[in-house]
């Protein structure tokens, strides 16, 4: 069981700094790209030679490392550093094998967020990053829990971080996970078409197995790989069953639902295995769609777990209960589908 006691995060919509998500930030060209940061705590000299992944990568995890200790940062990206591999590729035949900038070499790497932490903050404990596509921060986190269950009393960093890299787009394009027509990511529930909008974000998080000070805990981590939704209700039954009393349910489905026709079939048989006094929250308006977009989940669930209160612009089905458990359910690209349990510390 993980204990969340901080957390940060950089989004599309104001998420870092003041939270206001009553105000929608709306997508432009069908993506959703995030508002960055200051970069205050980022030399000028450093900050210049980092990508755009690594900038908002340690922008986010900063905060969380001013006054505490860590003994283990753990990453989940899927398509970091991407965009330098291509352009020292692009060098590499440009020049002809010849001089070539290392700084896209340095950060092309999927582990550059994780690397960049340790370097600035002189931290030689545990370090590693996962890369699984759409699992990639769910193994972050079982991987903290494994630390976690283990050595209770370590603080871990633990993070998500994405950004629309303009090679994988065009690639993505071309096999059908964007909207071929554009559209405000505020229509996005209202469309009935194949696709969804691009998205972006990096969230962390510090994490124990202590109960005090903390602000929530993290239950039970759940992912199936399946294009069969009898499979994927299957495995919120087990989940269900196996993390929760009889009859008993969460308060709050926070729900990936991305405006793909070609997902709802897995939302709708999610929404289906849940009482119908359960509220749904959707959240792929706010942030479009990317492979860690469960890091991002993650913060909105703390955030209305703390607040007792959401937009309304999020809201699909709406209680009066307080929200004590929330279930995170995401489905990325109709195969990969993750839940998360997080409740009242």
């Amino acid at each position: 069981m993980l204990y969340i006691h901080q957390t940060s995060c950089i989004s599309p919509q104001q998420t870092f700094g003041d939270v206001d998500l009553e105000h929608l930030h709306t997508s432009v060209n069908n993506q959703l790209q995030v508002i960055e940061p200051a970069y205050k705590n980022i030399p000028p000299g450093v900050l210049r030679r980092m990508s755009k992944n690594v900038k908002i990568g340690i922008a986010a995890a900063l905060p969380l490392l001013q006054e505490t200790k860590i003994d283990g940062i753990i990453i989940g990206t899927a398509n970091g550093g991407m965009e330098e591999s291509i352009k020292f590729l692009d060098q590499i035949v440009a020049y002809d094998e010849g001089l070539l900038t290392p700084g896209d070499f340095v950060q092309s790497t999927a582990n550059a967020v994780a690397s960049q932490i340790s370097l600035m903050t002189a931290n030689k404990s545990y370090n590693t990053t996962h890369v699984h596509r759409g699992f990639s921060f769910e193994n972050a986190l079982l991987d903290a829990a494994m630390m976690v269950k283990e050595n209770p009393g370590q603080n871990f960093l633990v993070g998500g971080v994405d950004v629309i890299s303009h090679y994988n787009y065009n690639i993505d394009i071309l096999a059908d996970c964007y909207k071929d027509e554009s559209i405000l990511s505020s229509e996005l529930y209202n469309t009935n078409s194949k696709g969804t909008i691009a998205g972006e974000g990096a969230a962390m998080f510090l994490v124990n197995g202590l109960t005090e000070n903390a602000i929530a805990k993290i239950e039970a981590i759940e992912m199936c790989y399946s294009k069969d939704t009898s499979v994927v209700k299957q495995s919120l039954d087990l989940f269900v069953d196996k993390n929760f009393k009889e009859r008993d349910r969460p308060e709050l489905l926070l729900s990936g639902e991305d405006g793909d026709i070609r997902s709802l079939e897995f939302y709708n048989a999610v929404e289906s295995v849940l009482n119908s006094d359960t509220a749904i929250a959707r959240f792929k308006h706010l942030t479009g769609d990317y492979a860690t977009l469960t890091a991002t989940a993650l913060w909105l669930a703390l955030y209305v777990l703390q607040q007792q209160n959401m937009p309304e612009h999020m809201i699909k089905r709406k209680t009066e209960d307080r929200f004590r458990k929330i279930l995170i359910y995401n489905c990325y690209r109709q195969v990969q589908h993750s839940f998360i349990l997080l409740s009242l510390p």
